[in-house]
Formats: structure tokens, C-alpha cells, sequence
């Protein structure tokens, strides 16, 4: 189930049943040659689908937009701040807190939001610590990232070994191949050299990594190997989510 084509009655009879929600969150960034820019976005989106299709729970509207500045020398890359990304997951959370959702599972889909989204929380957390009469005591928050699950690790080791590389890796190309099969793209490029050294800011990484991707083989993607992704981190989420509904 999806948020936005529920209507407020639907939501009101939702709650009165469950009170958790799973947040897609990603980046609009450059993927490489062949990776779409919606890439970190339409991955944790995708997989959220099918995780709910079994939960039987709501998915929010995606975060689509995250930390993303060291990709802003590629055209169409979009940044928030750090501190605007926390203050968008803060008011995302405490708006619907209001109503009576009380678990978010924030399903990530960008590495390079991991420490915004947790200092997000603590600002979330905060709230109640310095003011002890908040009406919304109950409210957690989780955050998994889709391609950190085992089932993963162990299934991109399995098709890409060593050539997975960190950043337009060929699991996130061939998840978003599955999703949208009409927009595959097929262009010439050599085998991804290694990383030399960590980048700094946008100007920097373009300088050492030109075409975007990280130690990553892109072209290694399929649209087949991305459907048994999807199917593996969403049977994980279904796990993970299961299991911080029933937290104490």
C-alpha cells in the first residue's frame, strides 16, 4: 500500500490496526555511464513494494533527494545539506507521529545518507528527552540499507565477485533494469580501475573516478539477476520488519 493513493480514512482505519510505515529513502545522483540518476531512489522504493505486498503495511512517499555533494560535478546529480536532509526526515516523521504512527523503518538505498538519517533520529529522539510531557513517547525509528541484508552480500559476491565496486555497483544497475526494463542503456566501457584514495568534494571525486562509477563493472547488470535482488532484500526486510514491530 502506498501512501499517497490512500485517502485519509483508509490511513485512520490502518492505524487502528498497525502503527508502523516503511520510508524509501535514496539520492538523486550520477550512476555512471549506464546507471540511472533515480538509481538509490527507485532500489529501497522497489524492494519497500514487494516487502508491504507481504507485511500488508503502508510505504511512505520516497526521499528521494539525500547527502549527495561529492556528485555534483555530474549533470543532473541534486544535494541537501546534511542539515536540511535532517530536518526533512525530522518533520516527515513527526508529521505523521501526530496521527499515530509510532515504527518507521527507513529503507536507505544511498550510502552517503547512513549518518544523516542517524543523526535525524537522535534529533527525533530528542524531542522527548528535552521535553518529558511530549505527547508521541512511542515513536522508533530503524534504518536498514537494502543492499547491506547477507542475502545480498552473499548474492552479489555470487554473480559479480570482485567486481561489485562501491558506487554504480552492477546489483543496483540490474535492480533498476528489472524495474524499468524500457530504460536499460548499453554504452562502451572498460572494466572500472580500483579506488585510489577517498575523494573529498564534488570537483575531487570527478577527478579520480571520471565516469562516475567506484571499482564497479556496471555492464556486468541484467534485469534477471536484479529480480532475484529485489526478491532476496525484500524477503530480509519482511524479516527485519517483523521483527522491530514485535521490539519492546
Amino acid at each position: 500500500m502506498r501512501l499517497h493513493t490512500m485517502t485519509w480514512m483508509e490511513v485512520d482505519a490502518y492505524l487502528k490496526e498497525q502503527n508502523g510505515i516503511i520510508v524509501p529513502i535514496g539520492s538523486t545522483e550520477q550512476h555512471g555511464p549506464i546507471g540511472l540518476i533515480g538509481t538509490d531512489s527507485i532500489c529501497p522504493e522497489v524492494i519497500a513494494d514487494r516487502a508491504a505486498e507481504t507485511l500488508g503495511c503502508i510505504v511512505g512517499p520516497t526521499i528521494s533527494v539525500g547527502m549527495a555533494q561529492h556528485h555534483l560535478a555530474f549533470a543532473g546529480s541534486i544535494a541537501l545539506r546534511p542539515s536540511t536532509l535532517i530536518l526533512v526526515i525530522r518533520d516527515y516523521v513527526l508529521s505523521l507521529a501526530r496521527n499515530g504512527f509510532e515504527r518507521f523503518y527507513f529503507l536507505n538505498g544511498h550510502g552517503g545518507n547512513i549518518a544523516t538519517i542517524s543523526a535525524a533520529f537522535s534529533e527525533i529522539h530528542a524531542e522527548k528527552s528535552l521535553n518529558p510531557g511530549w505527547e508521541r513517547p512511542h515513536v522508533r525509528c530503524k534504518l536498514a540499507n537494502w543492499f547491506g541484508f547477507e542475502s545480498i552480500r552473499s548474492l552479489s559476491r555470487e554473480l559479480y565477485g570482485d567486481r561489485e565496486g562501491s558506487h554504480a555497483t552492477p546489483s543496483e544497475v540490474a535492480v533498476t533494469q528489472f524495474a524499468y526494463p524500457g530504460h536499460i542503456k548499453s554504452v562502451a566501457m572498460d572494466p572500472a580501475p580500483p579506488r585510489p584514495r577517498a575523494f573529498l568534494d564534488a570537483d575531487d571525486y570527478r577527478s579520480i573516478h571520471p565516469d562516475g562509477r567506484i571499482g564497479a563493472d556496471s555492464f556486468l547488470a541484467t534485469p534477471e539477476a536484479g529480480g532475484r535482488l529485489v526478491a532476496a532484500s525484500a524477503a530480509s526486510v519482511v524479516d527485519d520488519y517483523t521483527a522491530f514491530m514485535k521490539e519492546a
